[in-house]
This record gives structure tokens, sequence and C-alpha cells, in this order.
């Protein structure tokens, strides 16, 4: 290990759903524990139990502090105890396995804030389990956000492979989503996912916008937000120093970015971007929480309640999200440590 290599908290995700088990599966690989500091953080019993899923050993030595984390150079558990197992049916939304999650991220984030650890991966969590343990925000984002402090605009990133796509709202109803269609959230979902890109490693990021109406308003005889909205953002983005390009039509647009035409796409709303993402490779998606001060990164497919303690999870998205986590951590620590970042 050198000094140069991020820390990164693994966490084990809702308890009735696959994290466990994905997180047991992802350090099978002797490739991953070299290309990080990592530590997991959880309950010991739960982590026993994705082992004994996943059908693999690892004797993780304990620490007691995230300020042990820089001096390690194989990966450690920090246990935390969130719930007990008696309070754990797999594929059971509950308060407990909710509250367990929450609990386990405050950890995280506050030793984020310390300095202790560079990014964090989290496994799948469970929205409803969270709200019914108390999660008053809209979703986990806004969550760490409140946490950390930040009161900018911020956006999840859907990424898959070296396609990512941000969005200008998130998880609202979608009669509300049209009135998120400003000047000011267009510019800040393209300011944000060209940062992060570069953060990613991606020196000069080619990012395209999506319209909003079908065929781009076709001239604004099908809705004029092109005219009189998107196409104004886009221009100051560019006047700006954020080279973006559109709008395009949004039933052509992802055909472009998958021939590799694009590195980053901003849509007008959740399922524009969600559906073109997950059809392209649902196993392999990533959700990277933008507009933070730590990188934090997740499986994009979620809990799996269907497959959960059966031994049936594909680690291929966990894989994708640490290998993304290791990249913005490495860029994290650059920074704070006054080095150049390494860029493609």
């Amino acid at each position: 290990m050198t000094d140069q290599q991020p820390s990164i908290a693994l966490t084990l995700g809702d308890p009735a759903g696959i994290g466990a088990e994905l997180v047991a599966r992802l350090l099978d690989d002797p490739a991953v524990a070299d290309s990080a500091r990592i530590v997991v953080v959880g309950d010991p019993w739960l982590w026993q139990e994705g082992q004994r899923v996943a059908g693999t050993h690892h004797a993780l030595s304990e620490i007691t502090d995230f300020a042990q984390v820089r001096g390690t150079d194989r990966p450690v558990l920090l246990p935390v105890e969130s719930v007990s197992a008696d309070a754990v049916t797999y594929a059971k939304v509950s308060p407990a396995g909710g509250a367990s999650v929450l609990n386990v991220l405050k950890l995280c984030l506050t030793a984020a804030q310390a300095g202790h650890i560079d990014s964090i991966c989290f496994a799948p969590l469970n929205k409803l389990a969270m709200k019914q343990a108390g999660l008053t925000q809209e979703d986990e984002l806004h969550f760490f956000a409140d946490h950390l402090g930040i009161e900018e605009n911020v956006c999840e990133f859907n990424t898959l492979g070296n396609l990512w796509t941000s969005r200008i709202s998130s998880h609202v109803p979608f009669k509300d989503a049209p009135r998120f269609v400003t000047r000011e959230r267009i510019k800040s979902a393209t300011r944000l996912i060209y940062d992060s890109l570069q953060a990613a490693g991606i020196s000069a990021p080619r990012i395209a916008v999506a319209a909003l109406n079908p065929h781009a308003g076709e001239g604004g005889t099908c809705g004029r937000e092109e005219i009189d909205v998107i196409a104004p953002a886009i221009q100051e983005c560019v006047e700006a120093g954020y080279p973006a390009q559109g709008p395009f039509p949004a039933d052509t647009i992802f055909l472009r970015a998958r021939d590799g035409e694009f590195d980053g796409v901003v849509t007008m709303y959740h399922d524009q971007g969600q559906i073109a993402v997950k059809l392209l490779g649902f196993a392999r998606g990533v959700t990277v929480q933008g507009g933070l001060p730590i990188p934090i990164t997740t499986p994009a497919h979620g809990t799996a309640y269907d497959i959960a303690g059966q031994g049936k999870a594909n680690v291929g998205a966990m894989r994708h999200a640490f290998d993304i986590a290791c990249r913005m951590g490495t860029s994290h620590l650059a920074h704070h440590q006054g080095r150049p970042m390494a860029r493609e």
C-alpha cells in the first residue's frame, strides 16, 4: 500500500437484502484488496451471514476507530451494533433494517468529514425501510446532503461503464417534473456531471443535454421548453466553460451515447435516463451521488429481495461501484494532498 491509495468504507446495506452477500463476493477478488485501504462497516453477525450465503471466508481484523484505516494494508472490519439478527427477515421491509442503514451511513459520513476516509461505497438499501425508520428526506442523496451541510443543488448520476447520466429532478411525482425544467437546474446538473466525470478521470467530458418534449419540441410546435429554457441554459454552460451540446430528442440521444459520442447525458426527469441505462446494462449500472464533498457510490439495481439469502447475487454492479469509488477517492485524496490528479 502507498499513501496515494484511497481509504474506502464499504457498508453492508439493507440487512434483508443482498448487500452483505455482495460485499463478501467483492472481497473474494484479490485485486480488490490491493486497490485501496478498505474498511467494512457493519454488524459482525450480518458480515458473517453474508459470507455464509456467498460461500466465502474472509478473516478480517477488527478496528475500533475510522482513524485506524489509513494504517492498514488489508481489508478490515469496523464492527457496529446497528440491528439484531432476530429483528431482520430476508425480503421483508422493516424499520429495524432502515434504522441500521441510516446509523451505519451516518458513521461513515462523519468519518469522511473528519478526513479518515476518501469515499463510501454502500451496498443496496431500501428507501421504504429507511422512511419507516424516520428518514424525512426524499432519498438517500438528500439525506447525505443534509448530514454534510450541503445547501447547493445535488444530483444522482447513473453510470454504465464510460457513460454517465444526470437529471434535473429525481424522486418526485411525474406530474411535478416539468416545473423543475429551469435554466439554473439544467446548468447545475451539467456542471455537476462535468466536474464529476473529471474527478473520475476523464479530462474533457463530452456532455449532451436531452430535450423534454417529443422530437425536441418540433421547432416550438410541440412545446417551447427547448427554445425558451433548455437551449439558453446550454449556451450559458458553454460560455462558462462547460461545453455541452443539445437539446437532443430523448428517443435517440442514448443511441448516440451508446455508440460513444458522449460521456455524459443530462436528462429532464428520472425515468428519461433510468429506462435507457437499465436497458443497456441493468446488472452493471452504478449510482454516483453528485454534488457532495466526498465520493459516494452504490449499485443501481437495488436490494433484490426476490433472491436475498439464496446465494444468487451478481457482484458485477457492486464491483463497478467500488471501482468508481476508488478512482474518485484517489482524486479526492490527491486534492487534499495537493497532488495533480491523474487524467485519461
